[in-house]
């Protein structure tokens, strides 16, 4: 186990440099959350993906809409950053223009979250400003259970469009349709990931289809607003057996709750 942990970076590594480059280095080790195989989408199709962002309004990480103030992300998206430099731009199709952009008033993630494992890769944002629901902007759903392994599920984001060679994150939505693994299921010898699947993680697969670097803290939704997983992490992208890995919502909802009531 040590020794392929050790040969994966973290996620946010990657994520921490897609709101100007989107680009992987090449390392096929590399940790990383982005959309790979998808195709154009609109927001109005999914009204709960927002975009995290810089004051200068680079998107680093996805994210989805709880209720009036609170967005759902990646635990690995938030380690290291300032609540006065993050930014969430909702109801927009594309990233970098367009809907409604609100400063965040307050921020935390799992205590238990583990960079090395990627464990508990779970994270609250606060905003400053109550956001009502409109076409375009919608509150999210968390699922109570893990849908059994097979159930299809949809993942979106503004992530690279590929491992290799893609110099810039693609400014409209995209969304790609995966099937959901269970834990236990993606830890086993079907899959190429082994002991390094925790309870805390649900996966989704589908041939040359993933999320991708840019995609981090985004939703992966069942039944068209019932969110399952956080986008948090994954061996390269779209690779055979390797399933794109998510923080598993059902597991981790008593602390998103909690997390939401207090902060």
């Amino acid at each position: 186990m040590q020794g392929l942990v050790a040969l994966l970076i973290c996620l946010a590594v990657g994520s921490a440099f897609a709101g100007s480059v989107g680009v992987s280095n090449g390392d096929p080790f590399e940790r990383e959350g982005r959309i790979v195989g998808g195709e154009d989408t609109t927001i109005r199709a999914h009204p709960y993906q927002v975009s995290l962002q810089t004051k200068k309004g680079s998107h680093f990480c996805g994210g989805s809409i709880l209720d009036k103030d609170t967005i759902l992300t990646a635990a690995h998206c938030l380690v290291g950053r300032k609540v006065s430099k993050v930014f969430v731009r909702l109801g927009s199709t594309i990233y970098n223009s367009g809907g409604r952009v609100v400063a965040v008033r307050a921020l935390t993630y799992n205590e238990n979250y583990n960079s090395k494992t990627m464990e508990y890769d779970v994270g609250i944002l606060k905003l400053a400003e109550e956001v009502e629901e409109t076409e375009d902007i919608r509150y999210v759903e968390l699922a109570e259970k893990t849908p059994p392994t097979g159930t299809t599920a949809v993942v979106t984001g503004w992530g690279s469009k590929c491992y290799f060679w893609c110099m810039t994150l693609p400014t409209i939505l995209q969304e790609v349709y995966v099937d959901i693994v269970d834990w236990q299921t993606c830890a086993s010898t079907e899959y190429k990931y082994g002991e390094i699947i925790y309870d805390s993680m649900v996966c989704a697969y589908e041939k040359k289809k993933d999320a991708c670097q840019g995609d981090s803290g985004g939703p992966l939704v069942v039944d068209g607003n019932t969110q399952v997983g956080i986008v948090s992490w994954g061996y390269a992208c779209a690779s055979n057996l390797l399933p794109g890995v998510y923080a598993d919502v059902p597991a981790l909802r008593k602390w998103i709750l909690n997390a939401t009531d207090s902060l």
